[in-house]
This record gives C-alpha cells, structure tokens and sequence, in this order.
C-alpha cells in the first residue's frame, strides 16, 4: 500500500470517528492492529497485557477523536498505544516490587516487634544495627527490606547465589532478633 492510499485510508478512517460510527475501531484494527500491537509487545513482552492496551488506545483514540484530527493516525496511535504500553510497564514492576516488599516484611516480621509503644523507639535501634553490620551485611540487607529487591537480583548484582543470599539475610536477621533482645525487645 503506498502513502496516498494510507493517506485516504487515513482521512477515512477519521472521518468515521467524526460521525461516531463504530465502523472506525474495526478499521483502525485492520489497518494498525499490528502495528500497535508489534509496538506494544516491545515495550510489554507479555501478549495479554499487550492486548489490553491495544484495546485500551481504540478506547482513548475513540474518546479523543474528535476533537482532535491527526494529521498522521499511525503516528496518533503510535504516541497512545506507546504511552498506555509504559504505563502498563511501570505498573507491572511496580507490583512486582511491592510484592517483593511484603515479603521481605514477612520475613522481618519474626525480628522486629510490632507494638505501638516501642515503635518510636525502632528507628533509632536499626540505625544502630545497620551501623554494626559489615558493609556487605548492610547492602544486602538494606536491597532486600528498604528497597524491597527480589533476592535472585540481589544475588546477581553482587555476583552471589540466590542461596547465598538467602542465607546471609537470615543471619543478618537472627543478628537483629538478638541486638533487638539484648536491648529488652523480646518477641
């Protein structure tokens, strides 16, 4: 297809998102849908959520058209389907880490008391305990429950196994339990 009939396919295309006929998702799809969705997959990697904003640009191009009347309609779903992909993407790592956090909460939760009247003191107490740790032990530790890092990425940037890892943290936790207990914190 050359430019000219891409141009007129173009016009008509927006023509039909104009007169708010439906007619013009089923066109754009054929017309774009691999595009977009090639673009999407690039950014994604996972064929669901890249369907997903596929179908998400239809719906905002529909919402946005008119008022608005590109000059180049690839070009407009190119920006959208681009923009929701990074979206997408954020969020998705997002959840990853936060997920990674609660973990490692979890896992601080057998070191740590939980009660109201001692929390004020708990900051200046880890403080404390970070400070006694080696270099390493502080690094990792603070990757894994400050940052919320998953330990196989832990263990790659600091060139370890992911049992290395693993292993060093419950020591560096059971070091806290005991730094905790001797300063009258008993769990």
């Amino acid at each position: 297809m050359n430019s000219t009939d891409e141009r007129l396919s173009d016009n008509r295309i927006i023509e039909l998102y104009f007169s708010r006929d439906e007619r013009a998702i089923t066109e754009t799809d054929r017309l774009y849908g691999g595009f977009c969705m090639r673009l999407s997959l690039g950014i994604l990697d996972d064929r669901r959520d890249a369907e997903e904003c596929v179908n998400d640009t239809y719906l905002k191009t529909w919402n946005s058209i008119p008022p608005n009347r590109p000059h180049s309609l690839r070009a407009y779903l190119g920006r959208i389907v681009r923009n929701i992909s990074l979206n997408r993407y954020k969020a998705n790592r997002a959840a990853r880490r936060n997920r990674e956090l609660e973990i490692s909460l979890e896992e601080l939760g057998d070191c740590i008391p939980m009660r109201d009247e001692e929390a004020s003191l708990l900051p200046s107490l880890l403080n404390q305990f970070l400070e006694s740790l080696t270099q390493e032990e502080r690094i990792l530790f603070c990757s894994r429950y400050w940052h919320g890092e998953a330990v196989k990425n832990i263990a790659k940037l600091h060139g370890l196994t992911p049992k290395a890892v693993t292993m060093r943290l419950s020591r560096t936790r059971e070091k806290l339990k005991a730094f905790l207990n001797e300063r009258g914190y008993k769990l």
